[in-house]
C-alpha cells in the first residue's frame, strides 16, 4: 500500500514535474476526505434524531436540527401520519422500483446516443421513510374555499442507487431533504371527492445533501461539490419551488389553468435608504480597525437583488428601490443581508426578516430596523404594499420611472414549429446552408425548443422541451411595466441544439387594454416561421395601486419585523447617545410623546396629538440642555426628586435610544411586535425596608423574532458601598436557567450613584415558555479583586407569568 502511494511521487518525478503539483494532489485528496467524513457525521447525527427523537432534543442539538414544533405553538405534531408513512413505504419503494425500471430507464437512453448503456444495477430505497415534523394549517387569512398546509418535511434516507453507464458506475447511498412544503387544497366542493385539486410547491429552496458512491464520488471534491449541489437544487427550484408549482386534479374535467398560475397577490416595494452604526469588517494587522464597505442583499422567494457598494462607510446611504412579485401571504419573506466586499470573501454584517403580512395590512411601512446576529447596526427601508387591481386608471405613467403595472405571462405550448429552421437579420429570413450529411441528420430531428420572453430590458428564459415540433411548456412569467401603451413584448422560439430562432412574434400591451379585463388568452402567429406556426399564451395586465391604510387599524410599523432603530447625536467621529433626563423644563420635542401613556401628564384636560409622523434625531443642542438641567435639579447623591407634569417628554430620547422604535407613535403601534408603555403593577421586593434605590427596565416580547426583549435603561439614587464610590453593572438570568453561558451583562459605569445604560438584551424562548419564567435581575459593583466592598447592591425579581408581554411595559 505504501508503494502504491508512493508510485504518484515518483511518477511526477520521472516525469519532471514540479514537486507543487504532489502538493496539490495531496490537498485535493485531504479536502475531499475531509468534505466524506463531514457528510458522514451530518448523516449520523440526522439519524440519530431519526431514532429517538425525544432523546435528540433532552441532548440539545443545535437549533437547525429541532423540529417546527418545539418553537412554534402553531405547528402541530403528527405522528399518526408518520407511523402511516412508516406502514406504507415499503410499498411505495416496490412501486418506485418498478418506476426507475420500467419508466426512467428507457427515458435517460432516449436523451442521448452515449446513454443508450444506461441500467440500474441496483434499486432500494432503504428502510428510512420521510418525516413530516409539524404541520401548520391556515385558516383566517384564506379563502374559504380552500384549505393551506405547511408542511415540516424531513428525510433522512439511507436509500442506495446504482446506475452503470458505459462501465461507469455512478450511484447514490443516503439523501438528506429538509424544506417546508406548501399543500393546498382547493376548491373545496359540495360532493365527492369534495376537493378538486391538490397544489404541491416549496416556499423556499430544500435543503439538499447526497452522499455518492462509486465514480460519483467525485462530486465531492472541494469546488466541484457545492456547483453540484447547486446545479440539483437548480432543478428543483424550476419545478418546485415558487412561483412554480405541481397541481393534480382529483375531479374530472376540471380547469386547474387558474390554480397552477394564479394572479400573484401583490407586489413589494423595497425602498433601502441608508444604515447607521455598522460594525466594522475590515482590520489591518489584526488589530487596527478601519471602515466596511457595505452592500445588500435582498430577497424574497428565488428573486434576489443586490445593491450597490458604499465604500469605507458605516452609516451608508443607498437610495435604491427594488421591486418584488408576492405570491404567497403569509408564506413569504423578506430577507436583507448586509456585507462588507472584500477582495477575497465578504464579510456578514447582519440580516433582517420582515413577514410581509403586517406590510400588506398597513399598505406602507417606514421605520428603521434593528439588525440581527450582529452586535450594532439599523436598517432604514420604507416598504409599500402595491396591490394588483384592473382598473386602466390607474396606468398612468411615473415620473420617477418607477413601475405602475405588472405582466403575467401563462406560456401554454406551440403548434407545427418548423422542422428546418432559418435565421433572420433585420427581418430577412435566409435558408441555413446544409454543410454535410451529419448535418443534414440533425435536420431531420424534431427541434428542442425553448423560449425567451422579453419585455424592456429585462428577459426569461422557459425550460426546454426536447424533440417535439408541438412543445408544451406550462410556465408563468411576471414582467414589470413601465408604460403599458408604449411597451411591448417580444416572443422568441429557439432551437437549443442549433441555437437558431424557430419563430418570433411581438405583442404590444395597448392591445390589453382594449379588453376590459386587460387580458388576451389566444393563438398568436408566429413571424420568420411556417404559415401554420403558433404559439398559445395567456397575457394579464395589472395596474400597481398603493391603497390607503384602514384609519381604525393599528400600524405594525416597524413591527413587521423587529424592533427598530436607537437614534444618536452625532460629535466628531463618535456618536454619542442621549440620556433619559428627569426634568420640568424642557423644550417640546414632538407632538407624538402624547402617545407615552404611562407617564403622568401635565392635566387630565392636556391632548396630545398621537397621529402618525415620522421619526426626527433628538438635536444635540436639546440633549446637552437636558444634561444640564438633569445636573441642576437631580445631584447624584440628593435625594430622588418627584417627576413633574411634563415628565413624560424628556422620556422620549430613551425610547429613541430603546432601539424599540423610531417614533413615539409606532411604540403604542400593533401589540403583536411592539407594546405600549403602560403601568404595571409588579410585585416588585427588594426584600429589605430600607430603599436600595431604583432601576429602570423595559421589558416586551417580540413575537416575529420569537424572543423576550429586556432593555436596561437606567439606575438611580443606588447606596454606595464604600466611601470611594461604586463601579455599577446590571446581571440579568431567566430563572430556572442560571448557567453562566445564559448570563446577560451591561456594560460598567464608572464612579456614579445614576449609570444610564440603555443596552438591550435578548432571551430566545417561545412566548409559552417565557410565561413560565422569573428574570432576576442585580445591581453589582465592579469592585477589585480581593475587596471587602460589597458587590451587590440590589436585587428585583420579575414574575413574567403575570404581565402583558406582548403588549409589554416599561417601569422603575
Amino acid at each position: 500500500r505504501a508503494l502504491l502511494w508512493l508510485g504518484p511521487v515518483y511518477l511526477a518525478g520521472y516525469l519532471g514535474l514540479s514537486g507543487s503539483w504532489v502538493l496539490l494532489a495531496l490537498a485535493l485528496w485531504l479536502c475531499w476526505g475531509l468534505n466524506r467524513r463531514g457528510k458522514r457525521d451530518r448523516l449520523a447525527a440526522a439519524f440519530a434524531l431519526l431514532e429517538d427523537e425525544r432523546e435528540a432534543v433532552c441532548r440539545g442539538l443545535a437549533a437547525r436540527h429541532l423540529p417546527a414544533w418545539v418553537h412554534f405553538p402553531d405547528v402541530e405534531r403528527v405522528e399518526w401520519l408518520n407511523k402511516v408513512l412508516v406502514q406504507a413505504w415499503p410499498y411505495f419503494g416496490t412501486i418506485m422500483e418498478k418506476t426507475f425500471k420500467e419508466v426512467l430507464e428507457p427515458k435517460i437512453r432516449a436523451k442521448s446516443v452515449h446513454l443508450k448503456t444506461c441500467t440500474f444495477t441496483k434499486i432500494h430505497f432503504g428502510e428510512k421513510c420521510p418525516r413530516i415534523n409539524g404541520i401548520k394549517a391556515y385558516t383566517k387569512e384564506i379563502d374559504r374555499r380552500q384549505v393551506t398546509l405547511d408542511l415540516q418535511i424531513c428525510y433522512i434516507g439511507d436509500c442506495e442507487i446504482h446506475m452503470d453507464i458505459s462501465k461507469f458506475n455512478l450511484g447514490v447511498k443516503g439523501v438528506q431533504l429538509y424544506g417546508t412544503l406548501r399543500v393546498i387544497l382547493e376548491p373545496l366542493l359540495t360532493d365527492a371527492p369534495f376537493v378538486g385539486a391538490v397544489t404541491l410547491f416549496f416556499m423556499q429552496k430544500p435543503h439538499l445533501e447526497i452522499n455518492w458512491a462509486g465514480m460519483s464520488n467525485l462530486l465531492d471534491v472541494p469546488g466541484i461539490d457545492v456547483m453540484s449541489d447547486s446545479l440539483i437544487q437548480d432543478f428543483i427550484a424550476a419545478r418546485l419551488v415558487l412561483p412554480n408549482r405541481i397541481t393534480v386534479p382529483l375531479k374530472k374535467n376540471m380547469n386547474i389553468a387558474h390554480l397552477r398560475f394564479p394572479v400573484p397577490q401583490g407586489v413589494i416595494r423595497v425602498h433601502l435608504l441608508e444604515a447607521e452604526n455598522l460594525v466594522q469588517k475590515d482590520n489591518f494587522l489584526g488589530a487596527i480597525r478601519g471602515k466596511s464597505d457595505p452592500y445588500a442583499l435582498l430577497r424574497v422567494g428565488t428573486v434576489q437583488y443586490r445593491s450597490k457598494t458604499v465604500s469605507r462607510d458605516l452609516n451608508p446611504i443607498w437610495n435604491e428601490t427594488f421591486e418584488f412579485v408576492v405570491h404567497e401571504v403569509p408564506g413569504q419573506d423578506l430577507e436583507v443581508d448586509l456585507y462588507d466586499e472584500d477582495p477575497d470573501k465578504d464579510d456578514f454584517m447582519g440580516s433582517l426578516l420582515i413577514g410581509l403580512v403586517d406590510v400588506m395590512n398597513d399598505r406602507t411601512v417606514d421605520e428603521w430596523f434593528p439588525l440581527s446576529k450582529t452586535t450594532s447596526g439599523h436598517l432604514h427601508l420604507k416598504l409599500e404594499w402595491l396591490s394588483l387591481v384592473n382598473d386602466q386608471e390607474k396606468l398612468h405613467e411615473d415620473k420617477k420611472g418607477l413601475s405602475t403595472a405588472i405582466l403575467i405571462v401563462y406560456l401554454d405550448s406551440a403548434f407545427n414549429l418548423p422542422k428546418n429552421h432559418f435565421e433572420y437579420s433585420n427581418g430577412e429570413c435566409g435558408a441555413k446552408k446544409i454543410k454535410n450529411n451529419k448535418y443534414l441528420k440533425k435536420m431531420e430531428r424534431e427541434p428542442s425548443s425553448f423560449v425567451l420572453l422579453t419585455v424592456g430590458n429585462k428577459t426569461q428564459k422557459s425550460k426546454t422541451c426536447n424533440f417535439s415540433k408541438d412543445p408544451t411548456w406550462g410556465q408563468a412569467f411576471t414582467f414589470f411595466v413601465h408604460s403599458a401603451h408604449s411597451q411591448s413584448l417580444h416572443i422568441e422560439i429557439k432551437d437549443k441544439e442549433r441555437d437558431s430562432a424557430l419563430g418570433t412574434s411581438v405583442v404590444c400591451l395597448s392591445h390589453l387594454l382594449k379588453d376590459p379585463n386587460m387580458t388576451l388568452d389566444q393563438r398568436f402567429q408566429l413571424d420568420h416561421s411556417s404559415s401554420d406556426s403558433f404559439i398559445k399564451m395567456k397575457l394579464v395586465l395589472r395596474a400597481l395601486n398603493v391603497e390607503e391604510p384602514d384609519p381604525q387599524r393599528v400600524k405594525a410599523g416597524v413591527n413587521a419585523s423587529k424592533p427598530g432603530p436607537m437614534h444618536v447625536t452625532k460629535a466628531g467621529d463618535q456618536q454619542k447617545f442621549a440620556s433619559p433626563p428627569q426634568v420640568s423644563k424642557v423644550p417640546p420635542m414632538s407632538k407624538d410623546s402624547g402617545a407615552l401613556e404611562s407617564l403622568p401628564k401635565k392635566d387630565s384636560g392636556e391632548d396630545l396629538d398621537t397621529k402618525d409622523s415620522s421619526a426626527a434625531p433628538v438635536p444635540s443642542e436639546t440633549v446637552s440642555g437636558l444634561d444640564e438641567a438633569e445636573g441642576k435639579q437631580n445631584p447624584e447623591h440628593g435625594p430622588p426628586s418627584a417627576l413633574p407634569s411634563r415628565a413624560a417628554v424628556p422620556t422620549l430620547p430613551v425610547l429613541q435610544e430603546m432601539r424599540l422604535a423610531p417614533s413615539v407613535t409606532s411604540l403604542g403601534s400593533l401589540p403583536s411586535s411592539c407594546f405600549e408603555l403602560s403601568s404595571s403593577n409588579l410585585d416588585i421586593h427588594n426584600g429589605t425596608e430600607m430603599p436600595l434605590g431604583e432601576i429602570q427596565l423595559t421589558v416586551r416580547y417580540a413575537s416575529i423574532r420569537q424572543s423576550l426583549v429586556v432593555l436596561v435603561n437606567g439606575c438611580r439614587n443606588l447606596v454606595p458601598s464604600s466611601n470611594r464610590g461604586v463601579d455599577p453593572y446590571v446581571r440579568i438570568y431567566l430563572l430556572p436557567d442560571r448557567r453562566w453561558t445564559s448570563r446577560k451583562k451591561t456594560s460598567v459605569k464608572k464612579r456614579t450613584l445614576n449609570p444610564q445604560y440603555d443596552e438591550k438584551f435578548e432571551f430566545f424562548e417561545s412566548l409559552e415558555n417565557v410565561k413560565k419564567r422569573t428574570l432576576d435581575i442585580a445591581v453589582k459593583n465592579s469592585r477589585p479583586f480581593i475587596s471587602q466592598e460589597r458587590k451587590e447592591l440590589g436585587k428585583v425579581h420579575i414574575d413574567l407569568s403575570q404581565e402583558d408581554l406582548i403588549k409589554g411595559f416599561a417601569q422603575w
